[in-house]
């Protein structure tokens, strides 16, 4: 067996909904003893399962060479034990059910004129065939409508694949089903007046595997001018390198984009520009999520297999066990 760090550290906890905690003298396992400080405040709210952390303060840190016990977020050696009773987390993966089942849907409606992303351009839905002229071509008694759609494919609830953001990424052709669809999926509470959806938010969860939902109750302002206000709710670069060292499939937002849309970012896009490179689909315009619980349900939002196109609207939805 290789060598084993446990770091002991004092922490101060804020919440990003008021209050805080001390711990002192507090033991963690770590993978290995050049751990930082960022990455042991996420793994050290990981550990305790803590939500809605805004910032966590750590000092007097020293390593100690010895076995690990099980901490959450670093696997213990064979034979070394479990947990050092810190784990109060509640947080739990699967169903918890049996029976039926309850959709629920996340998408916004896609109507005529309708405004997605401000200042551009609109859906018009019109009809290619009425009912009226079909009845010359069929039996009487027999008639048919086919409409037309014209539209820019960042409409409504859409998910981005790779080629949005890289010219040789995969588009939705080649995006893989199992990537898009069924997922099991966890979603992340962010509390109201947060804005950016960093590491120490996401680090209770487990979401490897799974598609990530961020409810940030921005959907609310959908279809108005506030909703492409610049205090939009967003994920930083951090977070979205979080999301990817742990593995997530696909993450979503109920707000106007992924990234900070606020002239302070200089037009940088850190979280499409991480996940679409490691191939992680983003699904930006969600809505509902307030009716979806923390775990225990399969998230869908699967567009049609369109070659040389990077975005394009999709019906998202999640699959609920019954309880």
């Amino acid at each position: 067996m290789g060598e084993q760090w446990r770091a002991q550290f004092d922490a101060e906890v804020t919440f990003a909904n008021s209050g805080g905690l001390r711990t002192d003298g507090f033991r963690l396992d770590v993978p290995d003893r050049d751990i930082t400080d960022d990455e042991l405040a996420a793994l050290f709210v990981r550990h305790l399962g803590l939500l809605m952390v805004a910032d966590v303060r750590i000092s007097g840190r020293t390593m100690v060479e010895e076995p690990h016990r099980g901490g959450r977020g670093v696997t213990p050696a064979a034979g070394s034990g479990g947990s050092d009773g810190s784990d109060n987390s509640g947080q739990s993966g699967g169903s918890g059910g049996s029976g039926g089942r309850r959709l629920v849907e996340l998408s916004h409606v896609v109507t005529d004129g309708m405004t997605t992303l401000p200042g551009w351009p609109a859906p018009r839905i019109t009809q290619w065939l009425t009912r009226e002229a079909s009845r010359a071509s069929y039996a009487p008694g027999t008639e048919f409508q086919v409409g037309r759609i014209d539209m820019i494919a960042n409409t409504g609830t859409y998910v981005d694949t790779p080629a949005h953001r890289f010219a040789e990424g995969a588009d939705l052709a080649a995006t893989p089903l199992d990537r898009l669809a069924d997922l099991p999926g966890v979603v992340v509470r962010v509390p109201a007046g947060t804005r950016a959806v960093d590491r120490l938010l996401l680090a209770p969860y487990d979401v490897a595997g799974r598609a990530v939902l961020l409810h940030t109750g921005w959907s609310a302002h959908f279809g108005t001018d506030r909703y492409g206000a610049p205090e939009a709710p967003y994920l930083t670069g951090d977070g979205a390198r979080a999301l990817i060292d742990a593995g997530a499939a696909l993450v979503g937002i109920d707000s106007i984009n992924i990234d900070d849309m606020s002239p302070a970012s200089a037009g940088e896009r850190p979280a499409h520009s991480t996940l679409l490179a490691h191939g992680v689909p983003v699904v930006e315009h969600l809505t509902g999520l307030d009716a979806l619980p923390p775990t225990g349900f399969r998230f869908t939002a699967a567009p049609p297999m369109v070659a040389g196109m990077g975005t394009f609207p999709v019906r998202a939805f999640a699959v609920l066990d019954a309880a």
